[in-house]
């Protein structure tokens, strides 16, 4: 019996200690009367609907990120993404470990405690770039379509975050969606690092202060609504009030790819999965296993003959499928019925996937190539099986080199220059078109269930080793058709530029992917910020 007491002052002593860690020194919540829904404005529970849109055109939307755009209650995936991508691993882990008392604070405890462990030491332009090429993906995986509908009925909208930092999500929310501006918490900064403390809460009520004067529109969830008392504040300049229950969250629907407000075609960061805390646990445990099965596949490829290492390969999980394979290594392919019309080595195109694909390309002909480069690692050059050739970003030096090469044999080249994860196709390179009378396209597709192996980061020489870390990476390498790199349409020869975008037509059509104008340095100007060298000393 005597327990009991004991028992009644712990919680006591737990209730007391939650509620501080939920409203900091100088933001206790006073007592409020019985009725919580405030006078200042109309409160209509759902979204607005389609024939409301027209009354509202002229209208600011204040918008609730957490309650009124994004689906997931949980924030832990886009701290732990800080965490990994602009920290390390071990900040990852250790954010991790702290998740069980994580789900016993408030949010407003929670999101103190993760911008603690996730900022703290970092330095500004990390945060950005990863904010930048690594969280939009998966902020598009979680924004509800009906959310994006009613974001899509203003002409002009404010978004507020309650709970995520502004520098995580001001980019993607004035570049994917168009807001025209994003009022959230601040991070503390000392001399271009961040010391882990979130800024007063009067900041963000300053910041709408530029919008007195305008009728504004609220829209958010009814949870945060009446659990956060700052929550009111925000929308004290709205008429009305719009909310949506859980249970009508529950039910919204995905945002499919093909309704994103921009294509998402550029986006760095090695998790490819949405790293909820059970799927980071499975992380972490895998990656002590991957470590010695990374160098095991690595040294397969790098030191065995193509038919050992493939199979062997395989027995380790690498999975990996080709379509109209070669006939043999020697003999004629089934590519068409035409011959080479010169002694020269056969030139394969393809488009980029990773590092790895010439090296599939070798592997599927059983016989030794050579790939071009640009810009590679000095650690991804050792570490090929086949021979490199390091361009010089100078096209008359490029086309002597590549000539060279297919005097002594079989070359591939990468056209688009650098990498896309997703299904698009960069624009294609002309100048293979003018180094020989035909050339064999070759799709490639792979798959990585865990990290991808591809980076514009400083790790970018670890590509291969991250591909490999992966349970289960596959690869189809999908052999097509020879085609003619001269070719006249209505009695006129179309330029080398016409036939090169034939070419990735083809291989665009061969996948499914879509053909784009982007280029490499397209592509590092909006995730690194610069033009894609590297530091081939790595």
């Amino acid at each position: 019996m005597a327990s009991k007491p004991f028992s009644k002052s712990f919680f006591a002593f737990y209730r007391f200690i939650r509620w501080r860690l939920g409203n900091p020194q100088g933001q206790h919540h006073h007592r409020r009367g019985t009725s919580r829904i405030p006078t200042y404005a109309e409160i209509i529970e759902g979204c607005p609907v389609a024939s409301q849109y027209d009354q509202h055109r002229n209208q600011v939307l204040l918008l609730d990120i957490e309650g009124g755009l994004l689906r997931s209650q949980s924030l832990f995936p886009y701290f732990i993404l800080v965490a990994i991508e602009a920290g390390s691993f071990l900040r990852g882990l250790i954010l991790l470990c702290l998740y069980p008392l994580l789900s016993c604070l408030t949010q407003e405890a929670q999101s103190r405690v993760m911008v603690m462990v996730c900022f703290l030491g970092l330095r500004e332009e990390e945060v950005i770039r990863v904010a930048r090429a690594t969280l939009p993906k998966h902020f598009l995986e979680d924004i509800g379509k009906e959310g994006l509908e009613v974001v899509r009925g203003f002409k002009r909208v404010v978004g507020f975050s309650r709970m995520i930092p502004r520098v995580m999500v001001e980019d993607f929310l004035k570049e994917y969606l168009g807001l025209e501006m994003v009022v959230g918490r601040e991070v503390k900064l000392v001399r271009g690092r961040y010391v882990g403390l979130l800024e007063v809460e009067r900041e963000r009520r300053l910041q709408l202060d530029e919008l007195e004067g305008t009728e504004m529109v609220g829209f958010g969830s009814s949870s945060s609504y009446f659990s956060h008392n700052n929550h009111h504040q925000l929308f004290t300049c709205c008429k009305e009030v719009y909310l949506v229950t859980p249970e009508q969250k529950n039910q919204w629907s995905t945002l499919p790819r093909d309704q994103y407000p921009r294509p998402l075609i550029f986006h760095d960061g090695r998790l490819t999965f949405r790293p909820t805390p059970q799927a980071t646990l499975a992380m972490f445990m895998w990656l002590p296993l991957s470590f010695p099965l990374t160098v095991l596949r690595t040294l397969i490829f790098v030191n065995l003959p193509y038919s050992i290492s493939l199979p062997i390969g395989s027995a380790s999980g690498v999975i990996t499928r080709v379509i109209n394979a070669p006939i043999s290594a020697t003999g004629n392919a089934n590519h068409g019925e035409l011959t080479q019309p010169n002694p020269r080595g056969r030139l394969y195109v393809c488009n980029h996937r990773t590092l790895l694909d010439p090296v599939y390309i070798s592997v599927m002909l059983n016989k030794k190539v050579s790939a071009v480069t640009y810009s590679v690692s000095r650690v991804s050059e050792l570490l090929s099986p086949i021979q490199t050739i390091r361009l010089a970003r100078n096209r008359d030096e490029d086309r002597r080199r590549m000539e060279h090469s297919l005097q002594k044999g079989d070359l591939v080249i990468c056209p688009e220059g650098t990498t896309c994860r997703e299904p698009y196709l960069l624009r294609f390179s002309p100048l293979f078109v003018e180094l020989i009378d035909e050339v064999y396209p070759v799709a490639l597709m792979n798959w990585s269930n865990m990290f991808y192996g591809t980076s514009t980061g400083r790790s970018k020489y670890m590509d291969h080793f991250y591909y490999f870390m992966n349970p289960h990476p596959a690869y189809v390498v999908e052999f097509m058709d020879r085609m003619p790199t001269s070719v006249v349409i209505n009695g006129r020869r179309c330029e080398s530029y016409e036939v090169a975008n034939m070419v990735q037509g083809e291989i665009g059509r061969v996948l499914g992917f879509e053909p784009t104008k982007l280029t490499r340095k397209d592509k590092y100007m909006i995730l690194a910020g610069n033009e894609g060298i590297v530091d081939t000393k790595k």
